[in-house]
């Protein structure tokens, strides 16, 4: 029994796997960058990184060595503090570079995200050495009771013909449910009311007593916390870590996202994360020539725009 009609041989599983995990983190940053866009009209050079900085964290926290003390933390308070740490930067960017330029032009503040973006790379090259990245934590193994490590490509999910790596399935189905909860925070929660006021109507949110300054200072700390999950879960059994990957990696697959999605729309931008996702990494696996992935991110970029300026859930400003 097959799980699509149009895949036999289960060629598409991985792929889609893999697009939706990487479009997820590309949802994530997105989402963060559409936010702090509504509610600032500013662009967030610095909101991927927010991630390599958790995940950096996130490794030396779980078994890493760093100045001269080795430190050996359960998984989850690992992961629990370098969130924290990821969203502590943003609240601390908010509070010494964007609010001290708040009344300035908006592409000073632009330039101030740049910069703190490339102090934050400069300190992670000094401080953090790079031979760490494993995320993912261990596991009893079903059949011979082991320890293993999800990150481990023999650690296998079996679905209808697909074998898929849990490295790959935990972390696409963590960052949906995160995603799915910045959804729901939005729409039902007062604190997520009071964003969408000022980032629609910021003079008569202010009149109602709604403190723009405040808001501000929220938005940035939902964008930093949901940079630093995108991070540490993109960045889960990849053993890459190393300054500005995530930057490098997720920057422009969140631009890209935000963009096809609705620079305007919350759910816009999660949805053009995992259209970005799937369709790089289908080009990835059926076409040969060097950058499918991109010419065909590219080409229907560029279709979306042409037949729908705002983008696919976005609104005309």
């Amino acid at each position: 029994m097959t799980v699509l009609a149009f895949d036999p041989e289960g060629k598409l599983g991985l792929p889609l796997v893999l697009g939706l995990k990487f479009g997820s983190v590309y949802g994530l940053v997105a989402l963060g960058l559409v936010l702090l866009y509504k509610s600032n009209g500013i662009f967030n050079f610095m909101q991927a990184e927010f991630g390599t900085i958790a995940a950096f964290v996130a490794a030396y926290g779980i078994d890493g060595h760093l100045f001269g003390i080795s430190w050996k933390m359960p998984w989850l308070v690992a992961v629990v503090i370098a969130i924290a740490f990821g969203t502590l930067v943003s609240v601390g960017t908010e509070l010494l570079v964007v609010r001290p330029l708040f009344r300035q032009p908006k592409v000073i503040l632009v330039v101030g995200t740049v910069g703190v973006l490339l102090t934050s790379i400069a300190i992670e090259s000094l401080v953090f050495p790079t031979d760490r990245g494993v995320l993912l934590p261990a596991v009893n193994d079903p059949k011979t009771g082991a320890l293993k490590s999800l990150a481990d490509p023999a650690v296998k999910v079996s679905f209808a013909n697909y074998r898929l790596p849990w490295a790959e399935v935990v972390p696409m189905v963590a960052l949906v449910v995160m995603a799915l909860a910045a959804v729901a925070f939005f729409r039902f929660s007062r604190q997520g009311t009071a964003i969408l006021a000022v980032s629609q109507e910021p003079t008569a949110a202010q009149t109602v007593g709604i403190s723009i300054r405040r808001v501000s200072l929220l938005t940035w700390t939902l964008a930093g916390f949901l940079g630093a999950v995108a991070g540490i879960v993109g960045e889960s059994g990849t053993g890459a870590l190393a300054p500005g990957i995530l930057t490098g990696t997720a920057l422009l697959g969140g631009i890209a996202a935000a963009v096809l999605g609705g620079i305007t729309s919350l759910p816009g931008a999660f949805l053009g994360g995992l259209l970005v996702g799937v369709l790089q990494q289908i080009a990835q696996a059926f076409f040969t020539f060097p950058g499918a992935q991109n010419v065909l991110l590219g080409v229907v970029l560029l279709v979306v725009l042409l037949i729908r300026p705002a983008g696919l859930l976005g609104k005309s400003t």
